[in-house]
Formats: structure tokens, sequence, C-alpha cells
């Protein structure tokens, strides 16, 4: 018995993997989708580009700081590579839930998701090499030590806060490591006019980024869902089950309430806010999918959903230029439901809570800010406005997504 649920576990542990992987490609098409045609090519190339290397930083030390450092503790041990499998002796004893292997695949695919996060907040403006050179960075180091924190049992975890799969260690962290390239890399050129005013720059390809949304949507199952850890008796088996549910009505919850916001705002439903508010929703919901009702779940997806549309306009206001919108949808509907955890889950408290975000967020934006400021200072993180108006797709690919319709760089013979 204690090898078959061993072999259960395991599995459900590599299909919610598989399926938060199946994320990269929702992250890769809904980017593609809200960029502009010229900047589509790029813009792939760094979603794999940026999943690859996750994998193999996490492998070689992400994981070992994440989960092998003291309980209880803020500064982690630096540790390298992946330990042994578990023995059959071990499993037989009851002394394993499930393969190492599988654990580590199922984490790896998380700080993937974090780092897809800022891709696409820079998008159309940064140079591909200095990206990449922050995805070693944040994917080996930033990231391991915050969620080691809460996931490795370090301090966060001894205080009580609660995120159950990852609002503010994978959501909010991404959206402040983006905030801090987006403050030092500006906006993009024509984004705003003479008077400070946020011009619209729309996407090339809004069924690509529907398409996008709804593989997120899809792979959030496994996110939430395989968070719970374990399948094999009947508790755990009813709670993926809610899980799932209550993060199906979060999505759709912010949906509708994003629809009705664009209609009695602005008269016309925006496909591009609505598909956010689906995100937004998930987000919300992700610190904490399994104690409130389906219901309230849907309640906390309109509200995130809501919260990420405001945020959207602010943050045009101040001049900060997110192409996808995805500070937004990762970070402040990441904020808002990580702080509505205690109003369904007793265990928590508030002043929890909010010392995790503000730790976290501490954390990921400062050491995010001093990478991009060196990267800035050593190899630049900005093409040039000449690169940027004929488009990524020539400057760091040589290869256009459309090369079947006249671009910019066509009309104007560059």
């Amino acid at each position: 018995m204690v090898e078959v649920k061993y072999a259960l576990d395991t599995f459900y542990f590599l299909v919610s993997g598989a399926l938060v992987m199946w994320m990269a490609a929702g992250f890769a098409m809904l980017e593609a989708g809200l960029v502009r045609a010229k900047n589509t090519t790029e813009i792939l190339t760094k979603n794999i580009a940026l999943y690859s290397l996750s994998c193999i930083m996490f492998l070689l030390m992400g994981y070992q700081i994440m989960y092998g450092s003291p309980e209880g503790g803020w500064l982690p041990n630096f540790s390298f590579l992946l330990g042994d499998e578990h023995s059959a002796e071990s499993i037989k004893a009851g002394n394993a839930d499930h393969s190492l292997y599988s654990d580590f695949f199922f984490q790896v695919v998380f700080v993937a998701t974090a780092m897809s996060i800022v891709s696409g907040a820079v998008a159309e403006r940064m140079k591909l090499s200095a990206f990449l050179m922050f995805t070693v960075v944040l994917t080996g180091f930033i990231y391991p030590v915050e969620g080691y924190w809460k996931w490795g049992s370090g301090f966060l975890h001894t205080l009580g806060f609660n995120d159950f799969a990852g609002s503010a260690i994978v959501h909010m962290a991404g959206a402040a490591a983006a905030l801090a390239g987006v403050i030092l890399l500006g906006p993009r050129t024509g984004k705003y006019n003479q008077q400070g005013q946020a011009k619209g720059i729309p996407g090339a390809n809004l069924p690509l980024a529907t398409l996008g949304t709804f593989i997120l949507w899809m792979g959030w199952f496994g996110f939430n869902g395989g968070s719970q850890l374990a399948l094999s008796n009947i508790e755990n088996a009813n709670a993926v089950a809610k899980i799932f549910v209550n993060t199906n009505a979060a999505a759709a919850g912010g949906v509708i309430a994003v629809f009705l916001y664009t209609r009695l705002r602005y008269r016309v439903s925006d496909l591009t806010l609505i598909l956010n508010g689906a995100l937004a929703g998930l987000v919300a919901i992700t610190a904490e999918p399994l104690t409130p009702s389906p219901w309230v779940a849907t309640l906390i997806g309109g509200v995130g959903g809501l919260l990420c549309s405001v945020s959207i306009t602010v943050l045009d206001k101040l001049k900060l230029d997110d192409p996808v919108g995805a500070i937004s949808v990762h970070g402040v509907a990441g904020i808002f439901g990580v702080l509505v955890v205690p109003l369904t889950n007793e265990g928590a408290t508030m002043t929890a809570q909010l010392i995790g975000l503000v730790c976290i967020f501490a954390w990921v934006f400062t050491t995010s800010f001093a990478v991009w400021w060196i990267l800035k200072k050593v190899v630049g993180i900005r093409v040039s406005q000449e690169e940027e108006y004929v488009g990524m797709d020539k400057v760091d690919c040589g290869l256009e997504a459309y090369p079947e319709f006249t671009t910019v760089s066509g009309q104007n013979g560059r």
C-alpha cells in the first residue's frame, strides 16, 4: 500500500508539473499576441530561452538553496545539484511521500513561471542578451532565497505566512523584478505624447493572445491543484477537486467583472483587459484556493480582475510602460490574493501576511534593481532608438514572424 501511494503521488506531481510547464506556451502565446508584429520572433525566442535557462539554473543551484537549507532561518545554504533519489527501503519505511525528482520537476516549472512574468513587462525595447543574463541571477539565486523563506521552511513559514501556491512567492516576485526593470528601462518610444498622456499600442495578434490565456487557465489547474502535493487518499482527492473548482471560478469571476467594467466605463468590451482579468483572477485565488467556497472564490477573482484593470490605468499615468500588463496582473492581484487569505483561512493572520509581502517584495525588488542597474552600466539593457523602430525580430533574431506581411522596416526600406 505504501508503494502504491508513493507511485500515485509521484505520478500526480509529474502530471501537475507538465500542466505548469504548458503555461510556458501560454506566456509565449499571450506575449506574442500583445506585442507588435515586428517584435514577435524575439519574444518567442526569449520565452523558450528563459524556460531553458531557468531549468538549468534551478538544477545547478536553485533547488538546493530553496529546499536544502535550515528550518526557520532567513539565510539559506548555498549547495549545488540535486541529492540522491529515495531508496526502496526508505520508501517502504514510510519516509518518503513521492520521488525527489518529481518534486524537483514540479518546482522548476514554478521558477520558470516567475521569470516569464518579467518577459512581457520589458518587451519591445530590452536587449535579449541583458534579459537572459538577468534570468540566470533571478532563477539561480533571487527566487530560490525568497522561496526558501516559506516553502523551504524558512522564517516566513515559522512566522505563519500563508501562500498556498505562490501569489506572492511566484507572481508578486515576478512582478517586483519586472517593476525594477521597467523603471530603469523606460517606456517604449512613442508610448507617451508630449503632454505625458499614454497612447495605445495595439498588439499584433489578439487570437494568439486569447489562446495564450486559455492555455494559462488550463495550466493553472496543475499550478494550484498540484500544490496540494498529494492525491492518494480521500482527504487529498477531495481537496484537489475543490481547488480545481475554485481556480476555475476565480478566473471566470475575473472575466465577467472586467467585461462589465469595460462596458460601463468605456462602452466597449476591451478584450485585452478581459484577458488580463481572467489571469488576475487566477493569480488572486492562488494564495488560498482550498478554503473559500466556490462563490467566494468567484468574488475573489472578480475583485482581482477589477484591481488589475484599475492598476493598468494607474501605471500608465505613472509612465511605467508594461506592454502586457504583467505588473498589474501578477503584482497587484498577487498582493490582493495574499491579503484576503485570513478571510477564509482561520490559521492565517493579517500580520503574518503583511510581513511576508513586505519581505518578499523588498528582497526581490532591491536585488533585481541592483542586477538591472549593473547590467545597464556594464552591457546596456536597452536597444537603440533605431533598433527599436526597426523591430527586435531583425535586430536580435534576423527573422520576422510574419514575413508575408508588410512591416515597418519593409515600408521604410530598412
